[in-house]
């Protein structure tokens, strides 16, 4: 019982450390100081990509897949949501943003980050009641024809609406969040 506590004081202490290594700036300083009249939309080319995964261990369990976006470019703006599309061998889903999601426009300066989350239910191995993805794919908004492939390895994911095949995928997508510097 006693752990628990002593957890909780260890894991505030430690976001209390990371919080007090910011140097003053934050990615959202990136979307407040640029102008996003000049920022024309980015594309997939000019980003790098770098992918995390708190995969879902079980089926029922929820899972996330964060995308970061490091811009290599020059500044540019996004407008919307990424369109993300996740591929089975015989079937394809688009997935929808998360409910109540709001987009709003980030402009990326050269060397900016930005971040968005796939959020999915591990489907049960095997069962028509899941999509036996392999690979997900996402474009970026103004730029519908740059699509990114992703290798798929966090399991199946499970149907909204529990049929089998052919219903969507339980999943959703965030809008693009500032990350720091």
């Amino acid at each position: 019982m006693r752990t628990l506590p002593l957890t909780l004081a260890a894991a505030l202490a430690a976001t209390l450390l990371l919080t007090a290594c910011d140097d003053g700036k934050t990615g959202a300083d990136d979307a407040k100081n640029a102008d996003p009249a000049n920022g024309s939309a980015c594309a997939i080319g000019d980003l790098g990509v770098e992918v995390g995964a708190g995969a879902a261990p079980a089926a029922g369990d929820t899972g996330n897949v964060t995308v970061t976006l490091t811009n290599q470019g020059a500044q540019c703006t996004l407008k919307g949501f990424p369109s993300v599309d996740l591929a089975a061998e015989d079937s394809t889903t688009s997935v929808s943003p998360e409910e109540g999601a709001k987009a709003q426009p980030l402009t990326l300066r050269k060397g900016g980050t930005t971040s968005f989350t796939i959020t999915y239910v591990r489907g049960e191995a095997g069962s028509a009641k899941s999509l036996a993805v392999r690979k997900a794919s996402f474009t970026l908004p103004g730029a519908p024809e740059d699509a990114h492939d992703l290798t798929w390895s966090y399991g199946e994911v499970a149907r909204r609406d529990g049929s089998g095949s052919g219903g969507a995928a339980q999943a959703s997508v965030s809008g693009f969040e500032s990350s720091g510097d």
